[in-house]
């Protein structure tokens, strides 16, 4: 073992007092170069190569890969070194400084998702590369929690083709082997303000609004009428209407209206079918009012994902876990990942209750048991022929 490296506990708190907020508002959003020097620094200690490399269109935003061992195959433990902005008034302790208190340790990123990197290194110290078999890789990629464009730069290249990857998004060790995915898109509608004594002389937006949501809704209803997956708890595609914004006046026609949406596919849906579904809803309107409507993506579209016990990983992972592979309704950088060829799961220690959320805390009874199954798979991918 290093002893010039930290322990779980100091490695924790080094990467928590590290800021690497992901936020598409610029005055909250930080680089994460400091995080990513100081997971290169340890890593490459224990005789890991490196690579960092800047990710396109980001504000100072970077990837590492680290690999340990040589050959064709063997295993990846990806996270995101990114958080999510916090409010400090609502924080019952410093969300950069790790506090312990009731068998937690908290502060932002303990669990979603700095601290698995925290693990890693502490497994990867026991791991001696002679033995290794395959490779160990570990990747931290950057704005997960806004763009995921690292996890889409990082699949662009094709650096790697790893048999297995492990992505440690909070589960509570549960492997998650399917979930949604996600776009969002403003519709705006484009009226023809005036004098609200005279209606028609003017083109009343939320009026058109209304029209809008009622296909919507009806859209919404035709695809949980259609598409059903029991394994989510919520097993169909859902619609949201998130937010809607319009108008300035009691006394004027609403001259513009923006209605944001949000939409979940299940695996099996694309993203084009979706859209396609979604401007064909809306077409009977935008004939109606030709020109007055347009609709455009508030963020890249994050895929659906779903993995098939094609090579016995999710048996191996129930088997290790101790826990029955399940699906969920948010979304990762698993469906970029797969991408590179590899069998995929989400699994990771804490619980995603406590993502995003104030007093983010990483519980103690999770610790040992993430060193054993992060060994475990170690073991079984990078050790057997």
């Amino acid at each position: 073992m290093n002893k010039l490296l930290p322990n779980f506990e100091s490695a924790l708190t080094q990467l928590i007092a590290s800021p690497s907020i992901s936020s598409n508002l610029a005055e909250w959003d930080h680089g994460n170069r400091e995080v990513i020097d100081l997971l290169a620094s340890w890593f490459e200690t224990l005789g890991f190569s490196i690579t960092i490399q800047p990710v396109p269109n980001t504000r100072n935003k970077f990837n590492m890969l680290a690999q340990l061992g040589t050959g064709e195959g063997g295993l990846l433990l990806a996270g995101h070194s990114d958080t999510v902005p916090f409010d400090d008034n609502r924080w019952q302790s410093d969300p950069l400084n790790v506090t312990k208190q009731d068998d937690k340790f908290f502060g932002l990123g303990t669990c979603d998702m700095k601290g698995f990197f925290a693990f890693i290194l502490q497994v990867a110290r026991q791991v001696d590369a002679k033995q290794l078999k395959k490779p160990l890789y570990v990747l931290a990629t950057a704005d997960e929690e806004t763009t995921m464009a690292g996890a889409r730069f990082f699949a662009e290249q094709q650096l790697i083709k790893p048999d297995v990857a492990i992505i440690g998004e909070p589960t509570e060790l549960v492997p998650v082997v399917m979930h949604k995915g996600h776009m969002s898109h403003r519709i705006s509608v484009a009226g023809q303000s005036g004098h609200s004594s005279k209606p028609a002389l003017g083109v009343n937006a939320i009026e058109i609004i209304h029209q809008i949501i009622g296909q919507l809704l009806a859209l919404k209803q035709d695809l949980c009428s259609k598409y059903q997956n029991q394994a989510f708890d919520v097993p169909e595609p859902t619609l949201n209407l998130g937010a809607i914004s319009g108008g300035d006046n009691a006394n004027r026609i609403c001259g513009h209206c923006n209605l944001d949406i949000d939409m979940r596919a299940l695996p099996g849906l694309k993203d084009e079918e979706l859209v396609h579904w979604l401007s064909e809803a809306l077409k009977p309107i935008a004939e109606q009012y030709p020109g007055r409507i347009t609709m455009e993506e508030l963020h890249p579209p994050c895929p659906s994902f779903g993995q098939a016990d094609s090579h016995g990983l999710l048996t191996v992972a129930e088997e290790i876990s101790g826990h029955q592979c399940c699906a969920v309704n948010y979304c990762t950088e698993a469906p970029y990942i797969q991408s590179l060829g590899c069998d995929t799961i989400v699994l990771g220690p804490g619980s995603i209750n406590q993502a995003h959320q104030p007093d983010e805390f990483l519980a103690y009874d999770q610790i040992d048991e993430t060193l054993r199954v992060l060994t475990a798979m170690i073991q079984r991918y990078c050790m057997q022929d």
